[in-house]
């Protein structure tokens, strides 16, 4: 029988080292609000010039979505459930291309700064509302989420008090996200993505050195049945296969890359599209590196405790805590690690937080403020910028109370993203790729794939799928010291399968529990999306969708195909489209007059009709 491993506690230079990490974030901050003009004007502060680079905003790309979900979230994952969750690789690239080619082009020829001021020119104020709310309801839940996730961690290894933690995080993001503006939330990004590196390869390192080399790690978790990539199962009633990760991941991934207003923020601040482009495919190394790290943490964590499960033995409370307790497992005798660990993690959430408040801002002010009060000096419009991103702060800092009873979170961050998100993404693709949709076809199907995702997605969390369905795999703890006599050993099927404070339990399963709502949470982003569409181009044909005249500079055109060879020409316009001819007579929505849209300001915005 082994011996109880012993975990160490935080001293002095891990939280030196986290300090450091807390005040270099502020500095950049403060740096980026005196630097120069400061933040005249609300493009400014809300889109940094669009002056920005394609390197920093890849960088910021990465960070932004990598928080400490992935960090804490991911290895937790390929312990339970395996490697298959590195098929991610798949879907990264997928979403990139997407949004690369499909979205980004229309955005950024259109010069929008919120990216829902597309749904008015393409439709009306009632659909860009829509957007509006959903997006701020979305990214609010999600942001409580990853404030609650480094907390959370940091309370398993240094004792700390939870909600303090939860706390802090929010100062400080909003600390320097209302200073600095986007500028500073791209340049701490780029900061905190190179700490999320470094504590990732601390981890693998001294894993690798603890367990006698990679090679025993790989075999221990090709024992253990840890290295499932190939699982090509099409029920799309299987939590995790390749057709899942796959089509169901790209569906999630590019609500995120493709239409949130977090992401797209940045690549459209860029100053060019060649520029805004290139971040895109840049960042798809970045995402490849964390998860590539993150996978084989996960790994490392099965090889160490592979006879030996913390969770099952409770000396975790939650298997979002086993990554922490592995760092104080193996870095307890190198003072300052572990502090360089929990940095990482809270790097990973700054930058998510600091993207989400100044997303939640810009949309704020371009689609409210704006509109309801048009004779605001862009001086003005600054102030309230930065105001709303400290009100943005508070309220995700309170969000984050609710986070902490969803469960596990990197699946609560995803499905969260797919229940929304989802519909969010097919009423663009409406726009975008269907010249016949319209505004009345628009709002019908996002409210019919809002609905169905919702029954889906709270289904799942109040009746959650049986075990078989999960592919939970074994984990063991024959290798515990144990007070009772003999050799213990438990596998996971044996703890709950769900950690959802929200799930029901005693009672009969039913068709509805075993089938719809034991669909793979991977899959609620496409239902969402493809329910959208359907009946978004269904209204849309039945309403006269087809006797619309739509300018062609809201859709997606082989033009904009052909503007990726722009580089070769020494003559390039980026956001100086005319409108196309069109014939006089009246159009089936104002904001499609063609000649009013005719005029654009000094930044090359189209002032389409405000309804």
């Amino acid at each position: 029988m082994a011996a109880p491993r012993e975990i160490g506690t935080f001293v002095v230079w891990d939280y030196l080292v986290f300090a450091g990490m807390l005040v270099i974030s502020a500095v950049i901050g403060v740096y980026y609000a005196f630097a120069g003009v400061g933040q005249q004007t609300s493009k400014d502060f809300l889109m940094g010039g669009r002056r920005m680079n394609a390197v920093p905003v890849a960088l910021s790309l990465t960070a932004s979505f990598m928080s400490a979900i992935t960090v804490l979230g991911t290895p937790a994952e390929v312990y339970r459930f395996g490697a298959i969750f590195s098929i991610f690789a798949v879907t990264y690239f997928l979403t990139v291309v997407l949004s690369a080619e499909v979205f980004l082009p229309v955005f950024y020829k259109l010069g929008v700064t919120s990216t829902y001021e597309y749904l008015e020119l393409r439709f009306n104020k009632y659909v860009r509302l829509c957007g509006t709310v959903l997006f701020v309801v979305q990214t609010i839940l999600y942001t409580g989420i990853v404030i609650y996730a480094p907390a959370l961690a940091l309370n398993q290894v240094t004792g700390f008090d939870l909600w303090g933690a939860v706390a802090a995080t929010g100062v400080v993001c909003t600390f320097y996200c209302t200073l600095g503006g986007l500028k500073a939330v791209i340049w701490t990004d780029v900061f905190q993505v190179g700490i999320m590196v470094a504590g990732f390869a601390t981890v693998i390192i001294r894993a690798a050195v603890v367990q006698g080399g990679i090679d025993t790690i790989l075999s221990d978790a090709y024992e253990g049945g840890r290295l499932n990539f190939w699982n090509f199962d099409p029920n799309p009633l299987q939590r995790h296969t390749f057709w899942t990760i796959v089509i169901g991941g790209t569906f999630t991934w590019t609500s995120l890359y493709g239409v949130n207003q977090s992401q797209v923020q940045r690549y459209i601040s860029c100053k060019s599209r060649f520029q805004a482009k290139m971040s895109l495919y840049i960042n798809l190394l970045g995402l490849w590196t964390i998860l590539t790290c993150s996978v084989f943490c996960g790994l490392a964590l099965y090889s160490r405790y592979h006879d030996c499960d913390p969770w099952t033995a409770k000396k975790v409370s939650a298997l979002d805590q086993l990554m922490p307790y592995l760092v104080m497992d193996i870095l307890r005798d190198y003072p300052g690690l572990p502090g360089l660990f929990v940095a990482c993690a809270y790097s990973g959430t700054l930058s998510t937080v600091s993207s989400s408040i100044n997303a939640l801002a810009a949309v704020t002010v371009e689609d409210v403020i704006k509109l309801r009060f048009r004779s605001l000096s862009e001086r003005s419009l600054s102030w309230i910028s930065q105001g709303m991103s400290v009100l943005f702060g508070v309220l995700c800092i309170g969000m984050a109370a609710l986070a902490s009873v969803m469960g596990a979170l990197l699946q609560a961050a995803l499905s969260i993203f797919g229940m929304i998100g989802g519909p969010l993404l097919g009423m663009f693709s409406l726009g975008i790729l269907v010249p016949f949709a319209n505004s009345i076809g628009a709002l019908a199907g996002l409210m019919s794939g809002f609905a169905v995702s919702l029954w889906v997605g709270i289904g799942a969390q109040l009746y959650p799928p049986c075990s078989e369905r999960m592919l939970v795999l074994h984990l063991e703890t024959y290798g515990c010291n144990s007070s009772s006599n003999g050799t213990s050993w438990v596998t996971a099927t044996e703890m709950p399968v769900s950690t959802s404070a929200f799930q029901i339990h005693n009672v009969e399963r039913t068709p509805l529990m075993d089938n719809w709502y034991s669909l793979s949470y991977l899959y609620f982003s496409t239902v969402g999306t493809l329910v959208t569409i359907f009946v978004g181009i269904l209204i849309s044909l039945l309403t006269g969708g087809r006797k619309q005249n739509v300018d062609h500079r809201f859709l997606l055109t082989k033009e904009d195909f052909l503007s990726n060879f722009d580089i070769f020409k020494k003559e390039k316009a980026v956001l100086s489209y005319k409108s196309h001819p069109m014939e006089d007579g009246g159009t089936d929505n104002p904001a499609f007059n063609h000649i009013e849209l005719n005029f654009t300001d000094q930044s090359g915005k189209i002032n389409g009709t405000r309804l």
